[in-house]
């Protein structure tokens, strides 16, 4: 894979960007709308400047402890070697191999399967490690078999084991994936397009829906439509009648993009959808509408599989950035020759995962 011939912009060498009077110590990270749009804006200061200046021990001596629910590559690899550099320890917590079973219902008589419960776990946690990171979404599984998901959307979007944990942990806890949202995804975005463009505001940033052989969660598209928002984007979400994201996400994107000084429309045509963007971002994501039903909402995804990024679709652009979270599944969401191009800077965009986390951590750990 190529390397973008976009070059970045170059904004800092030192000194570091001010706090100001923003406080982040103690703060959970659950969703990025959870903080307003300066707050976001002023961790992706730090996480470029961080970049551009170089690593500093502002972890020395910090312990983030890490509950993965999920297999992860790019989230835990770059948590653990970001906490590294800047002097700090990450232990890694894989459920089912390192811990119990948890249990997460109140007032549950634990005769079957859960060993411990989430009121001991949490806080027994917290003396041990400085801050917690929890990744538990229900469509993350190896291989194609969906897992076991919530009857309905209505009960799976209450993200019950992340906050949980952010319930009984009294440490800051940062959710690294649940079932609406990755607010680390989005961080890392959201430095990206201020690497790329400087000032992204007025940017044409295009989200749109790609075919994908399972139902995958929504919780990247959530938040990375939240970053293009909270980063003034003009925003155009583009997927096929019946793949809508969740209203109340809709409803707060929508709302922070005109506080931002951007806009977001709605296209169900993707030609017409990218025609002038400055970026493609590609992401696919199951059908709320059928969540639970899976046999139902495959046979209707089926019918989109000519929803992809190729050399046509971004033919129908200036010059746009082509940006994806990874992985990605290649010649079905995208094409080689796109993914493989200097319009490509999925690399970059992943490694941007690392300094925005680390931004976010000496924030949330009072070290900056």
């Amino acid at each position: 894979m190529t390397t973008s011939t976009v070059n970045p912009v170059s904004l800092y060498s030192a000194p570091p960007p001010q706090a100001g009077s923003t406080d982040f110590t103690g703060r959970d990270f659950l969703n990025t709308a959870d903080y307003t749009q300066a707050e976001i804006r002023e961790l992706v200061e730090r996480a470029l400047w961080l970049k551009q200046a170089g690593y500093r021990p502002l972890l020395a001596g910090q312990v983030l402890g890490m509950v993965f629910f999920n297999p992860s590559l790019r989230t835990k690899t770059s948590l653990v070697a970001g906490v590294a550099r800047m002097g700090g320890t990450a232990i890694d917590l894989p459920v089912g191999q390192s811990t119990y079973a948890f249990e997460f219902r109140d007032g549950v008589v634990m005769d079957g399967e859960t060993q411990e419960h989430i009121k001991e776990a949490a806080p027994v946690l917290a003396q041990y490690c400085d801050a917690l990171g929890v990744r538990s979404s229900e469509l993350i599984t190896r291989g194609n078999a969906v897992g076991d998901t919530s009857a309905t959307w209505a009960a799976a979007r209450q993200d019950t084991i992340v906050q949980s944990f952010a319930r009984y942990a009294p440490v800051p806890v940062i959710n690294l994936e649940s079932n609406v949202y990755h607010p680390c995804q989005a961080l890392g975005d959201a430095l990206t397009l201020r690497e790329q463009f400087g000032q992204p505001q007025g940017r044409k940033y295009v989200l749109t829906w790609a075919y994908h052989p399972k139902p995958l969660p929504t919780a990247t598209p959530h938040s990375q439509l939240l970053a293009a928002c909270d980063m003034g984007c003009d925003v155009t979400l583009a997927f096929p009648p019946g793949w809508d994201l969740d209203s109340r996400v809709m409803a707060t994107a929508q709302a922070r993009a005109a506080e931002a000084g951007g806009s977001l429309t709605i296209s169900h045509n993707q030609q017409e959808a990218v025609a002038g963007a400055d970026v493609i971002c590609a992401k696919s994501w199951g059908a709320i509408a059928h969540y639970g039903d899976w046999e139902t909402e495959k046979a209707a995804r089926a019918a989109h599989r000519d929803w992809i990024v190729d050399d046509a679709l971004m033919a129908r652009t200036p010059n746009a950035r082509f940006m994806h979270c990874l992985p990605v599944r290649r010649n079905v969401v995208v094409s080689d020759s796109v993914l493989d191009g200097p319009r490509s800077i999925v690399v970059a965009q992943a490694g941007n995962r690392m300094y925005a986390q680390n931004a976010l951590l000496a924030s949330l750990l009072g070290r900056w």
